[in-house]
């Protein structure tokens, strides 16, 4: 079992910055990848980023260059440093991680962006 705590959600304006945090617990060494996900109201969860046990990352051609991924081994943490934020940024997002090929997903935290 993984459990994922998300925190750094907030209100911001349009063109400013947030991060996220994700701490892993539980069966950490299983963990193979981990990412974030976001869900707009009245929307589907979509990809946004992920990063795997190797350092490999991947993300939405939406947020290119204006987020980005990183991991604390150490600390078993994974951020999501969000840059130039815009209003198509609202939305919950949740933090993933998959383990012996099982998804493992936070609470969610809100990421509301005004314009």
């Amino acid at each position: 079992q993984v459990q994922l705590v998300e925190s750094g959600g907030g209100l911001v304006q349009a063109g400013g910055s947030l991060r996220l945090s994700c701490a892993a617990s539980g069966s950490i060494f299983s963990i193979n990848v981990m990412g974030w996900y976001r869900q707009a109201p009245g929307k589907q969860r979509k990809l946004v980023t992920t990063i795997t046990s190797r350092g490999i990352t991947n993300y939405a051609d939406s947020v290119k260059g204006r987020f980005t991924i990183s991991r604390d081994n150490a600390k078993n943490t994974v951020y999501l440093q969000m840059n130039s934020l815009e209003p198509e940024d609202n939305a919950v997002y949740y933090c993933m991680a998959i383990a012996t090929m099982r998804n493992y997903w936070g609470q969610g935290t809100q990421v509301t962006v005004s314009s």
